[in-house]
């Protein structure tokens, strides 16, 4: 009964985006970029690690999560209003080659992040599960991504974007159905886990800073001007964000009251396990929906990492010998660190370009004389500072 709930509630949810009023629509185009990345990595992993940690605190943690991306993102909203307003100064326009690089070397590390996924969540139902089985498929991974983009460039992958967003969608609406419906059941029998934290105080608050690249992504509107005006990628990020933070509260809000510790080990593809005490057919969806999101948002990042460098370098190092670095980088990280020790790498190198982008508006609020502004983003960059500085990976 629940799998066939749980079919019926994805099904309905990839005939909707099949809609052609919603899949031509050009402000939901837009916003696919940005919703992809929000959601392409952070359902696979924040559900285990905010119950683990945070326990009964989980969603009051994933609302903070949501708030502090939308405060960054309204900064960076306003960089884009300002852009096509022109008339940038020398501070901001510094600033921003600051921000670019910042942001190249947080792609480098997010594409190491979702190719470990990646790896973790293909051999996960298999018989050859384990650290050294995903770490060789992600290596392969790698060198399939480093083999298309030296020869032939990523314009036939990136293709996926679009399909893969209609997948995790859709899966994510059936897995949130199933979650319903098993909370309804440990509801009404008194069964519902209200677990304290487990992480308190300095802890709880540094590991939260360690966590925001789960919920990035939203930044890609910024580098939409070719095919959208300044204000359709301001409205399309912020629709996406509304949307992933809905997804987000509702998920972690059901999954947060329903395991206790020591039901289910933590680990990369621990949602695996969780979801197979809801119904026999999410695991299976996950790992459809895990596979396709992390190589879509691979495919993605590498290519904009590659043309940031080129165009910062002025062509001097090559998308092509940018796409090298970044593998090397990537295997590195994946043969001497763990997934959560990159996600908290990945959340500082992102910590590091939200408070530059902050800091931008700072300086042009300041320019204009809007005292209240300036402080509030001066504000929004020393919160990105500190992220990036104090961020923790889970242990």
């Amino acid at each position: 009964m629940i799998n066939a709930l749980i079919l019926l509630a994805g099904g309905a949810v990839a005939a909707l985006l099949l809609w052609p009023r919603i899949s031509g629509a050009r402000l939901w185009r837009a916003a696919i970029t940005p919703l992809a990345s929000i959601i392409g990595s952070g359902f696979l992993v924040l559900g285990p690690v905010l119950e683990h940690s945070y326990g009964l605190y989980a969603p009051l943690v994933m609302a903070l999560l949501c708030l502090g991306a939308y405060a960054f993102g309204h900064a960076i909203r306003t960089n884009i209003a300002a852009r096509a307003d022109g008339g940038r100064s020398a501070a901001e326009g510094r600033l921003e080659t600051a921000a670019s690089w910042s942001l190249s070397l947080a792609y480098v590390i997010s594409v190491a992040y979702y190719l470990n996924l990646f790896g973790a969540f293909a051999v996960s139902l298999t018989p050859f599960d384990g650290d050294t089985s995903g770490r060789i498929v992600t290596t392969a991974v790698f060198a399939l991504i480093l083999a298309v983009g030296w020869t032939r460039g990523f314009r036939a992958l990136e293709r996926m974007e679009q399909v893969s967003v209609g997948i995790k969608l859709a899966v994510i609406a059936g897995m949130i159905a199933g979650l319903a419906v098993f909370f309804a059941g440990r509801a009404s029998s008194g069964a519902l886990a209200l677990d304290p934290p487990k992480v308190t105080g300095w802890a709880a608050l540094t590991l939260g800073f360690g966590l925001i690249v789960t919920v990035q992504g939203f930044e890609t509107a910024r580098y939409l001007g070719e095919e959208y005006d300044a204000r359709t990628r301001r409205r399309a990020m912020r629709l996406a964000q509304i949307l992933s933070t809905a997804i987000y509260m509702i998920y972690i809000g059901l999954i947060a009251y329903l395991f206790h510790p020591g039901e289910t080990q933590l680990s990369e593809t621990a949602i695996i396990d969780m979801m197979r005490v809801v119904a026999p057919v999410l695991p299976a969806l996950l790992v459809a929906a895990a596979l396709a999101a992390q190589f879509s948002a691979a495919v993605a990042d590498t290519g904009g990492a590659g043309g940031l460098v080129a165009e910062l370098t002025r062509n001097r190092i090559g998308p092509r010998r940018a796409y090298a670095v970044l593998v090397a980088v990537g295997l590195a990280l994946t043969w001497f660190s763990d997934i959560f020790s990159i996600i908290a790498y990945a959340s500082r190198a992102f910590a590091v370009y939200y408070a530059i982008q902050s800091a931008i508006a700072a300086v042009a609020a300041t320019g204009r004389h809007r005292r209240a502004q300036a402080a509030l983003f001066a504000a929004l960059a020393c919160l990105g500072l500190a992220m990036a500085v104090f961020g923790t990976s889970v242990e």
